[in-house]
């Protein structure tokens, strides 16, 4: 039954500093009976763009009819945003700095995973989760998932590609502690949505995430449903190996390489060079073959750094 919602707001604690407790906003809109879905953003203290379409979407569901409840953290780590850093300062947490592979989290551990913790209680009252992200300029915007009870809801969300991970329910990075990762362990359908430009407010990709999210609020009937163009995104799958920086230098990607475009294994996509002699110290090549979908481009990197990540395209 859907019914008008109500909005509440709450600060939730998730964690102590020496000199005081560290707090997220929790919005709550309840309206009658229905599913529970959890969204965050800003588990990257750059990714700005979550927060700008959780703003968006707020004005829409104060109002709303709506069947269940939708909670949203639009800022899920205050430590990296106020210090305008991807990670948590390592000031706070040299353990944990990367919320994003913390999950589940742990209440007795480093400050990262208590904040993981604190929050995970969220996700476990949840039915579906969105997480939102923001990635690079040279990143196509698009949206993981990991099994295929996920799949219909990472295809309402309405991105113009839906990227499935490997076989071992990892990240392209091989890394099972994502938010994305332990939400499914634990059976709650879960999506990461990459929307564009991170470091500055976008309004398209901040709208395109606050629309997202409402389609999945759709396609499990919180919201009621409203007529809309059926979308045809390009399925991809994430189990091709990324390619990484052997050395540390200059990367500087080859001028006709670009997102969206595919390659071969082996394909040649730029080079490593040291700053100061200027000597070639790798030539940078493919790992595996298939559609590019995120670059590092003409950039400082340490051995080690993803430099380029390309997917398989699927039926």
């Amino acid at each position: 039954m859907y019914e008008t919602a109500t909005h509440t707001t709450t600060a939730r604690r998730v964690g102590r500093l020496p000199a005081g407790p560290v707090a997220v906003t929790v919005h709550r809109y309840d309206g009658g009976p229905g599913p529970t879905v959890y969204v965050q953003a800003a588990q990257h203290g750059i990714e700005l763009n979550g927060p700008a379409a959780l703003r968006r979407l707020h004005g829409d569901l104060r109002s709303a009819s709506l069947a269940g409840t939708v909670v949203a953290v639009p800022v899920a780590n205050p430590l990296a945003l106020d210090s305008r850093s991807y990670l948590t300062p390592q000031a706070y947490d040299a353990r944990a700095s990367n919320l994003n592979r913390a999950w589940p989290g742990d209440e007795d551990g480093s400050l990262g995973r208590r904040i993981a913790a604190r929050l995970w209680e969220l996700v476990e009252d949840a039915d579906a989760v969105v997480d939102l992200h923001t990635g690079t300029p040279d990143m196509l915007e698009h949206v993981r998932y990991l099994d295929g009870a996920t799949r219909r809801l990472a295809a309402a969300f309405g991105a113009p590609y839906v990227l499935a991970d490997g076989d071992r329910g990892e990240d392209a990075d091989g890394d099972g502690s994502t938010l994305r990762a332990a939400a499914a362990a634990a059976g709650v359908p879960a999506l990461t949505a990459e929307l564009a430009n991170s470091r500055r407010v976008d309004p398209t990709a901040a709208t395109n995430g606050a629309t997202g999210v409402r389609n999945v609020l759709r396609e499990l009937d919180v919201l009621e449903p409203s007529p809309a163009d059926a979308s045809s995104p390009v399925y991809l799958r994430g189990d091709a190996t990324p390619t990484r920086a052997d050395e540390s230098g200059l990367f500087e990607l080859r001028p006709d390489v670009a997102v969206g475009e595919t390659v071969d294994a082996g394909a040649e996509l730029g080079a490593v060079y040291d700053p100061a002699t200027y000597e070639r110290r790798q030539t940078v090549t493919a790992v595996d073959g298939g559609l590019i979908y995120s670059l590092a481009r003409e950039s400082t990197v340490m051995a080690g750094e993803r430099l380029a990540a390309v997917a398989r395209r699927v039926e």
